[in-house]
């Protein structure tokens, strides 16, 4: 079983809910864990934050740019991509899987003080496998993956 979607969301806050909206829905409907799928929808919640808060400029007509929410559930794993048109991150980054990660290799941990910071760190909590890439000229990707746990209920459980 495979469920794949794309969204094109303008880079206004009230998006934000509009993808994790749409994420819950389709994994309730698919049958997935409650805790995996909320798991993911606070992932999915940063990541879509992060590319409103710095994902570019706005358009020649002067509204708010761009971004794009991604999401792939095939069979045991679902895959999301927040793709956005600003700058990129200071310096690119590669985070390993979580499995492969060493108690010294753990995240970075965010000043628990600061306004932000938080929601990479965030991400790479909640998901199995998170990569993190610049494109120069043309934004940021954040994907992220999680393997998912079927409710026994399921209609569209992976085979």
């Amino acid at each position: 079983m495979s469920i794949w979607w794309s969204l094109h969301l303008r880079r206004e806050a009230a998006s934000v809910p509009l993808a994790r909206r749409l994420l819950l829905g389709t994994m309730e409907t698919a049958g997935v864990d409650p805790d995996i799928s909320f798991d993911l929808s606070i992932a999915l919640t940063e990541a879509c934050a992060n590319a409103v808060e710095h994902g570019g400029g706005t358009s020649p007509d002067g509204s708010p740019g761009v971004y794009r929410v991604t999401a792939y559930l095939d069979g045991e794993k679902c895959r999301i991509e927040v793709t956005d048109s600003g700058p990129g991150f200071p310096a690119a980054r590669t985070v390993r899987p979580r499995a492969l990660r060493a108690p010294l290799m753990a995240p970075a941990q965010p000043d628990t003080q600061a306004e932000n910071g938080r929601g990479l760190c965030l991400i790479e909590a909640l998901a199995d496998h998170v990569h993190v890439r610049n494109r120069p000229g043309r934004g940021a990707v954040v994907s992220f993956d999680k393997i998912l746990k079927w409710r026994e209920d399921a209609l569209l459980k992976a085979s």
